[in-house]
């Protein structure tokens, strides 16, 4: 086994529930990885020794962003959409069949490409854990070939046949519900770990409770992990159907009212609002009272919903400035629920917190303090630490080649 001492971080954030605001900050800290696993953290001064090392020259380190909602499996482009939305059209989902076209018309290798310079994206400002849905194919083999595309990047895929319904089963609406619970579950299980549908009685295009109910039951019977799309475009019964399921997740939560965050206090343990503040940005919609929800006891996450109609972002700052500065949260809440929060949606403990035993998954902040994830909107500070790069940070930047070093004793 190799060994790797990151050391000359100034402020380590370990995100590990410790501290006044639950961040476990160590100043003038050091880190040391094996086999892709935290073995030590503590001071600096009392790192052991180990087989190399990196020096990140007295930046910050805070785990990798757990970006628990994209949909990143998709060609051609909807910018004019997004031009139109600035004006005032309203969304109802219904742009969605533009990529459908595009992405059933793309050959594997295309879209294996799109999907890898995404990842690099991502990467590039500091996302190390990522969940990639399907739901832009809608036919068996397309769902299929998505999840096998996903698979080769993350083992978090969703299989969202349930995205819309699309144009050619527009007046056949059952049968479509039956396509999707039936042999396209059936083929595409294997490639997923995951099960969501877009629950949304408000656009004509999604699903309504009835539909959302026998997708999530067949998931469930299938063995599959339950997600949903719940309260995007109004009050609705998603976060009720989410709760009721025990799914790990309920995503947007734009439209909430008393009972709605009732049931996910009460589901705290089981089932996270996961929020998605880029949505609300790019369709001109009220944010979520993250900041309430937390104060009433609900369990939250925040991540990038990376697709090309409502938010083409996969940055996690982003969503991490835009959930203090229009959702209510501080700078400490916002890492928390892009890290841990995020990794629950997931159901994951080995990730969104550095302590010893769980994944090396650290990003480096070309700053002095996590603070500056929100105090620098739009400045490309975060990066993913590339633990087998040359200088170890990825994305062609690196914290500085010169200071990496080979340790012996």
């Amino acid at each position: 086994m190799t060994s790797t001492l990151i050391t000359g971080i100034a402020e380590l954030v370990t995100c590990d529930g410790t501290g006044p605001d639950l961040l476990g900050i160590q100043p003038n800290a050091a880190v040391v990885v094996e086999d892709e696993g935290i073995v030590w953290i503590g001071a600096a001064t009392r790192a052991p020794a180990a087989d190399t090392a990196i020096d990140v020259g007295g930046r910050s380190i805070i785990p990798g962003f757990v970006d628990s909602h994209s949909h990143l499996v998709f060609a051609g482009d909807r910018g004019p959409e997004f031009a139109a939305r600035m004006t005032g059209q309203p969304y109802d989902g219904g742009g969605i069949g533009v990529t459908v076209a595009a992405t059933r018309a793309a050959s594997d290798d295309e879209l294996t490409r799109l999907l890898a310079a995404r990842i690099a994206e991502l990467r590039g400002l500091g996302t190390t854990t990522i969940e990639i849905k399907s739901g832009y194919g809608l036919t068996v083999a397309d769902e299929v070939r998505a999840l096998q595309i996903a698979g080769q990047f993350t083992t978090e895929t969703t299989l969202l046949g349930a995205h819309v319904v699309p144009t050619e089963y527009a007046a056949k609406r059952a049968a479509y519900v039956d396509l999707v619970t039936g042999p396209m579950l059936s083929a595409a299980a294997p490639y997923a770990r995951w099960i969501d549908v877009f629950c949304e009685p408000h656009s004509q295009h999604a699903f309504d409770a009835d539909e959302a109910r026998t997708v999530l039951a067949a998931g469930a019977a299938a063995g599959l992990g339950l997600r949903v799309h719940g309260n995007q475009l109004g009050r609705g019964p998603g976060v009720q159907l989410a709760v009721e399921f025990d799914a790990a997740s309920v995503d947007h939560c734009t439209y909430l009212d008393d009972a709605d965050v009732d049931a996910l206090a009460a589901a705290a343990d089981t089932t996270v609002a996961t929020l998605l503040p880029g949505v609300e940005f790019c369709t001109r919609s009220p944010y979520p009272d993250a900041a309430g929800l937390l104060a009433a006891g609900v369990s939250i996450g925040l991540a990038t919903d990376c697709n090309p109609g409502t938010c083409y972002s996969s940055s996690m700052p982003w969503v991490i400035s835009l959930a203090v500065r229009e959702m209510g949260l501080s700078p400490a809440q916002a890492l928390l629920a892009a890290t841990v929060g995020s990794a629950k949606s997931l159901r994951r403990t080995d990730i969104g917190r550095l302590v010893p035993g769980n994944r090396a998954d650290l990003t480096v902040l070309d700053a002095p303090s996590y603070l500056h994830l929100a105090y620098r909107p739009g400045v490309p500070i975060a990066r993913s630490l590339d633990l087998t790069a040359s200088g170890g940070t990825s994305a062609g930047r690196s914290a500085d080649p010169s200071r990496r070093t080979t340790a012996r004793g």
